[in-house]
């Protein structure tokens, strides 16, 4: 369904520890799974961020980055990274209070292991990747 992990994203996930990268590759597959599935995203441009793995919808516009990594805070756990300059985490809070488990303005966090709020997740990748769509319909 989805091409290969590139290799330099495949290298940057391969460092983190054996529960963190199975983690981190259920969340890639989430990241993907949602843009298929959310009209006017389009594909996603798979590379590096700050020697993270980024997700942008470079070709369609509609969001902004979702970064994937291990928060220095809690590194036993993942982190879904957005730009902590949007309202997205911060409207996470609001939608979801204390069902999720934030690093303040920029990230969700996810444990390693145990469930995942995959329906929460859903909602927040979808959020993130048609930000600046979204946005637009609002101010236009």
């Amino acid at each position: 369904m989805h091409a290969d992990i590139p290799p330099p994203v495949a290298a940057a996930l391969s460092r983190y520890a054996p529960p963190v990268r199975r983690r981190l590759a259920e969340l890639r597959r989430l990241i993907l799974a949602v843009a298929d599935a959310t009209a006017d995203v389009g594909p996603l441009t798979e590379t590096l961020r700050w020697g993270e793995a980024a997700y942008l919808t470079e070709r369609s516009g509609s969001g902004t980055t979702i970064r994937l990594g291990a928060p220095r805070t809690n590194p036993g756990s993942c982190a879904l990274f957005f730009n902590c300059r949007t309202t997205l985490v911060p409207s996470f809070r609001d939608l979801f209070g204390s069902s999720l488990s934030y690093e303040g303005a920029r990230a969700v966090l996810v444990p390693a292991e145990g469930l995942v709020p995959e329906s929460q997740l859903r909602i927040c990748i979808a959020m993130a990747l048609t930000y600046h769509r979204d946005r637009r319909g609002r101010s236009g």
